[in-house]
């Protein structure tokens, strides 16, 4: 400190060396995974290298709430960072209260979380999450009405959701959804067309590659078509 206030002085002209990093995998793009997996009759999918630092795993912690066969493989540090690898499996999923706490830790998954719900068996409800209004898209509306559209019977809140699921069989599907230009509706609606009687078509698909650009081509590899 100083009587200006906090200095902070950096020596120029360092020299910088190449290094090898290894990036965790990002835990939000992960979960479009680990809900595909879970909702799929026959599915088997191990995601590699994914972030699991704790202010980012919130989405993992309500899947397994909800029954979801998560395993975590091969836990390791990666650049300071705790990082493993992810196998989810099919299993049928309940309905949970989602813990508000967990809201700061899984904030961009509600979308693809409320996709999870529309499976399982009874109404799952999440509160405490209003941030969600603000986003890309005001995400509680643009949720309700596509999964409204296949339909999923749901209940808006100021600040959250009720989606009742099916149990496990399909949703109905047959609807075109408004994307809204966001990202994360388009790839939570898609994993929802997974599991659809009827085709779920996208109004734009474009925004995906605001966060995942190869998403559809991942999707393709493990046997979907987008």
């Amino acid at each position: 400190p100083s009587p200006e206030g906090r200095v902070i002085t950096i020596r120029g002209q360092a020299e910088l060396k190449p290094q090898n990093i290894v990036v965790p995998g990002d835990p939000s793009s992960a979960a479009f995974w680990l809900v595909a997996g879970s909702i799929v009759p026959g599915a088997d999918v191990t995601i590699t290298n994914v972030g699991m630092n704790p202010t980012r795993t919130g989405i993992i912690e309500a899947l397994k709430m909800m029954g979801a066969d998560i395993t975590e493989l091969d836990a390791r540090i990666v650049g300071g960072e705790p990082v493993a690898d992810l196998r989810v499996r099919h299993a049928p999923l309940s309905a949970i209260e989602v813990p508000p706490e967990l809201t700061p830790s899984m904030i961009d998954e509600y979308p693809v979380l409320f996709v999870a719900a529309a499976f399982a068996t009874g109404t799952t409800i999440a509160r405490g999450a209003e941030e969600l209004r603000v986003k890309e898209s005001d995400r509680i509306t643009a949720m309700a009405n596509a999964l409204g559209a296949c339909g999923v019977r749901c209940e808006e809140f100021e600040d959250g959701m009720a989606v009742t699921g099916t149990g496990g069989d399909p949703i109905p599907g047959g609807a075109t959804i408004a994307t809204l230009l966001d990202h994360r509706i388009a790839m939570s609606m898609t994993i929802a067309a997974l599991n659809a009687r009827d085709p779920i078509t996208l109004d734009d698909a474009a925004p995906v590659a605001t966060s995942y650009p190869i998403f559809f081509d991942t999707l393709e590899k493990l046997g979907a078509m987008a």
